[in-house]
């Protein structure tokens, strides 16, 4: 048996994995809006599925063994740790943000918090489009699954390690408005930049240093809380840089 050629789907398991643990922590948890540290196991396992999603792109590619097999295992994994964990994540979050009939008044009583499952159905087609979008090698159309699971996962974060911000945490119609904004943007015809690099010449990456030294500051700055501002960054400076192009 050859390991080294299944070194990057053991890593993919691994993603797939965390997310599994993600979800079934999650389903323990009954009363995080008093309780919020209930919800950071499920956020550091989404911590850890993006480490091994990079790790297994980036092994693949050191030592030449990419699979189609491995294409559609990685896709799956994030399905589950970049899709399903952070869509129920935001679930208890807007439900947490719910005040006296906020959750159910409206089209039907319809329960609003179930808005959160928006973002597993859109990734779900996101990594679908990926997988057959030709463009799609050596940057991204739309924003990237792990994005989106980046910054609900930093949410609990910041409820436990900067309680100052629980009002802009736990704010229902913000929560709400990110879940459909969100969800369009995983699918929208939107050019962003992947941190690949070809080579580490400064005028082939301007934009990737430029966007990598301002998450740092950032980081160093705001801890847990710069992580909705790096993504939010991320998009802008995608825009800027698409419309400079087409110039």
């Amino acid at each position: 048996m050859n390991i080294k050629a299944h070194l990057p789907n053991i890593l993919t398991c691994g993603n797939l994995l965390s997310g599994i643990f993600g979800l079934h922590f999650l389903l323990k948890s009954d009363d995080f809006v008093n309780q919020p540290q209930q919800l950071i196991i499920p956020s550091i396992c989404i911590g850890i599925a993006l480490v091994c999603d990079w790790l297994d792109g980036f092994i693949a590619r050191l030592l030449h063994v990419s699979s189609p097999i491995g294409k559609e295992l990685d896709s799956l994994a994030d399905m589950v740790t970049f899709g399903v964990l952070p869509a129920f994540i935001m679930l208890k979050l807007i439900e947490g943000s719910c005040t006296t009939g906020t959750c159910t008044v409206g089209l039907f009583g319809f329960y609003k918090p179930y808005i959160a499952f928006a973002l597993a159905v859109f990734s779900a087609l996101r990594l679908a489009k990926f997988n057959v979008d030709t463009r799609q090698s050596h940057s991204f159309i739309g924003v990237p699954t792990p994005a989106n699971g980046m910054v609900v996962a930093s949410l609990p974060l910041i409820l436990v390690y900067h309680p100052a911000y629980r009002d802009w945490v736990l704010n229902f119609n913000g929560l709400v408005v990110y879940s459909i904004v969100m969800s369009y943007l995983l699918v929208a015809e939107l050019p962003l930049f992947a941190l690949k690099f070809k080579s580490f010449a400064w005028k082939e990456n301007q934009i990737k240093y430029l966007f990598l030294l301002l998450s740092l500051v950032l980081v160093a700055l705001l801890k847990f809380v710069a992580i909705p501002l790096i993504i939010f960054l991320y998009v802008l400076i995608s825009i800027i840089d698409a419309l400079k192009s087409e110039k």
